[in-house]
């Protein structure tokens, strides 16, 4: 009797292989902007990170479009097995749904992994530019309603909602210009399409140190140590602010082992020395933040933004 046993569990040990540990395959990254943008670079230098945890390797798909909503529909429909992930802005999640119809609907649809970065907007103009303050730029636009644009990544993202807001609470009318990212709005600045652009620091700031780029003010509570000499908007005298965060997410249902191994596999790139270096060269900063927390920042993020879209007359019936 004995004997029978341990033979059906060795022929059982044969037919029925072990589970397979994750990650046995390759696993693909989404970020819903074009290569060369920040939210692709920030991605990019986080999986860099990341590779050593993953043998198989982390293949990073560009989906560009939307103020980054396609992108982020396809992470969020793809198969939850832990096999896709993307970097997201908190723009496309917690202002794109309020705004348009989206198989993501709140911060319950997704699965937060963890936040990578943090950081405020800022408003570029060509180093020629007439305007040498924001002041000059604001009274310029008074003089001319509609004629200065203003180019920002995407209708509903939170450079958008800067520029929205400036433009209600300095009572000017300014034509908004939307691009699927800097890699569009760069040369349509430089080319003289457009007059000026809501741009991310890590973006603006090579151009900037090149004498390329000037900014007129900072979309932050307070002067940032990587922009000394660049005014916030409140000290111009117009109060807006708003931030940006990119977070790393799954789809609905991905299993808690995979979403773990991931977050720490982030976590550990994140802290790693050459993604700090990488954050001080485009003057954001690594801000790490877990996903139960995170979940009710995004709830939070979410609900203010309900009133702000309400304000503006741009949340969807």
């Amino acid at each position: 009797m004995i004997r029978s046993v341990l033979a059906l569990a060795l022929v059982l040990s044969i037919a029925v292989p072990a589970a397979a540990e994750y990650p046995d395959r390759p696993v693909t990254a989404l970020v819903g902007y074009p290569a060369g943008g920040l939210a692709d670079l920030v991605l990019r230098a986080t999986v860099e990170g990341m590779k050593k945890k993953f043998p198989k390797g982390i293949a990073v798909v560009n989906r560009p479009g939307a103020g980054g909503s396609i992108g982020a529909s396809e992470m969020s429909q793809a198969k939850p097995d832990g096999y896709t992930f993307g970097l997201t802005p908190l723009s496309t999640l917690v202002i794109h749904p309020q705004m348009y119809d989206l198989p993501y609907k709140t911060p319950d649809d997704y699965t937060p992994i963890i936040n990578v970065v943090s950081y405020y907007p800022l408003l570029v103009v060509r180093q020629d530019a007439p305007w040498k303050t924001a002041q000059e730029l604001i009274a310029a636009a008074k003089a001319a309603p509609g004629k200065l644009r203003v180019g920002v990544p995407g209708e509903g993202t939170s450079s958008h909602l800067n520029l929205e807001e400036l433009k209600r609470v300095a009572g000017v009318d300014l034509t908004h210009v939307p691009f699927a990212g800097w890699a569009e709005s760069s040369p349509a600045l430089l080319g003289g399409h457009i007059e000026a652009v809501v741009a991310q620091p890590g973006e603006a700031k090579p151009q900037m140190d090149a004498k390329r780029m000037r900014a007129l003010g900072l979309f932050q509570p307070t002067r940032s140590p990587f922009f000394a000499d660049v005014p916030t908007w409140k000290e111009a005298g117009y109060d807006v602010a708003n931030g940006v965060w990119f977070l790393l997410m799954a789809p609905k249902g991905t299993p808690k082992e995979a979403v773990k191994f991931l977050h720490d596999a982030a976590r550990a790139a994140i802290e790693d020395a050459p993604f700090a270096a990488f954050t001080r060269a485009r003057a954001i900063e690594a801000d790490p933040r877990p996903g139960e927390v995170l979940r009710a920042d995004l709830w939070r993020e979410f609900r203010a933004h309900t009133e702000i879209l309400k304000r503006l007359g741009m949340l969807k019936k």
